[in-house]
């Protein structure tokens, strides 16, 4: 308990602390005005009150993460909190805040466009693809997964397409109407049900007869029922992704970007969401090592129920939460992921905007560009989820990668603090790497190999990310 109390707080004072000592390496200008109010167009550059945005960025970045991956993340034992403290603070709000004012300083531009200013056209036509193809799963997991629960918590009274078809109108609405329609006035309704959740979860922790797991050295290791299969390096690392860094995030954050009324605001909107969703994390990771007994317990649990993180996030809401538990349940579990669906679609379409200068005041405009992305994530609900869900997890956190360098281009030819974004990246290069070769889905070569191959891949991706900025530095330092 005291480890778990501990980690709390030092997320909240890396908010404070980190947060700040970032947030001036970066030197925001109150006196610039942004995207919102300078282009305003009604539609996708509209001024919000920064509370709203703040919870439409939470529930932006949340949806299952923080609750599905810190669960999954949980069978490793404490291990978890200490990837969730320090990659949420040293990685993920480091990424979330610098991306996201970038974006704010680039007209609202998406990410792709952003790598493309400070790595190249390379890289930006490559961050184009990849990054739609990586919104186009996350729409489409956030499509299937919210149904599967619905359909489970009705007993299967209507069928799993029943739900997939009402979630994908609901899509189909909020991607195209204008954000302060739809988006604006459901989210944070969803955001305070999902923020009331965990609250109510660390209550039952803090209170009920649970015993969490101290962060000691004996229990730093790889409680997993088979370590050699799941090396705690690097898979850890990718199934928490979104409860400690997540390059979804990055494509969310122009949404908010281009909402944002000043710059002073960002270190709340994107670092504090952030640090938001690692203490949701680590209430869902405590809760899962805890309700089932201790963390054999919950690895023999999932084993027997297909790993099935939904039916394990199910059964401790509504047992740990007693009545309330089922509409907390419904409006957190269920609603966070169909928040983060709709804007993966939203932002799939601005990005596709960006690149061909579609004008998308137009809402015909907007259909064109938004009917082949649900066409093909429908097509995609016809695979199987475990397969989309892992693969989306490797690409989540290359994407985080590949903005992680971004940012440290950036904060290099500004000659700031490069090296807060640049250890981060080291080390995410570093995990994706060695997963892609590691995992079943990827080369699924032994482990000592794997760590070898990873370890080469990021001198390499290194040396030639470093050559690249030595020679362009001089350009951007004209500008």
């Amino acid at each position: 308990m005291v480890s778990f109390l501990l980690s709390i707080l030092v997320l909240i004072l890396g908010y404070f602390l980190y947060g700040h000592f970032v947030e001036k390496a970066f030197g925001i200008k109150v006196e610039r005005e942004t995207p919102a109010m300078r282009l305003r167009d009604d539609v996708d550059f509209v001024p919000l009150p920064t509370w709203k945005i703040f919870l439409i960025q939470f529930l932006n970045i949340a949806g299952l993460g923080p609750i599905f991956g810190a669960i999954a993340g949980a069978m490793f034992g404490p291990s978890a909190f200490l990837w969730i403290v320090l990659g949420s603070i040293f990685a993920g709000a480091v990424h979330d805040y610098l991306s996201g004012m970038l974006s704010v300083r680039h007209d609202g531009l998406s990410i792709s466009e952003i790598v493309g200013i400070y790595l190249g056209q390379g890289a930006k036509h490559f961050m184009r693809f990849f990054t739609v193809v990586l919104l186009i799963f996350v729409g489409t997991v956030f499509l299937v997964g919210p149904a599967k629960i619905i359909d489970g918590m009705t007993s299967n009274a209507f069928g799993i397409w029943v739900w997939v078809g009402i979630i994908l109108v609901y899509y189909i609405l909020s991607t195209l109407l204008p954000i302060d329609k739809v988006i604006s006035k459901l989210y944070p309704i969803f955001g305070v049900a999902m923020l009331c959740m965990a609250i109510g979860l660390l209550i039952a922790l803090l209170f009920g007869n649970y015993h969490i797991p101290e962060l000691v050295p004996s229990n730093i290791r790889n409680m997993t029922t088979d370590p050699e299969a799941k090396p705690l390096f690097p898979i850890l690392f990718v199934t928490i992704a979104c409860g400690a860094i997540s390059g979804f995030h990055a494509t969310q954050s122009p949404l908010m970007a281009r909402c944002m009324k000043n710059e002073r605001f960002g270190r709340k909107v994107f670092f504090g969401t952030m640090i938001t969703e690692g203490v949701v994390a680590l209430v869902w990771a405590a809760a899962a090592m805890t309700f089932f007994g201790n963390v054999t317990d919950l690895n023999a649990a999932m084993l027997a129920n297909n790993n099935n993180a939904a039916w394990a996030a199910n059964e401790i809401s509504l047992n740990m939460l007693g009545g309330v538990g089922g509409i907390l349940a419904l409006l957190g579990i269920v609603a966070a992921p169909i928040t983060s669906g709709d804007t993966a679609f939203r932002s799939a379409r601005l990005i596709l905007g960006d690149v061909f200068a579609f004008d998308q005041k137009k809402i015909k405009n907007r259909l064109l560009i938004s009917l082949p992305l649900f066409i093909i994530a429908f097509a995609l609900t016809q695979m199987d989820f475990g397969i989309i869900w892992r693969y989306f997890a490797w690409s989540n956190q290359t994407l985080a990668t590949v903005v992680l360098w971004t940012v440290t281009a950036y904060l290099f030819y500004e000659s700031k603090a490069y090296w807060i974004s640049l250890f981060p990246a080291l080390f995410m290069t570093m995990v994706c790497s060695t997963y892609i070769l590691v995992a079943p889905e990827g080369f699924q070569l032994p482990n000592h190999i794997a760590y070898i191959g990873g370890t080469i891949l990021t001198l390499i991706i290194s040396l030639g990310f470093w050559v690249y900025v030595f020679r362009k530095k001089k350009v951007f330092a004209g500008i």
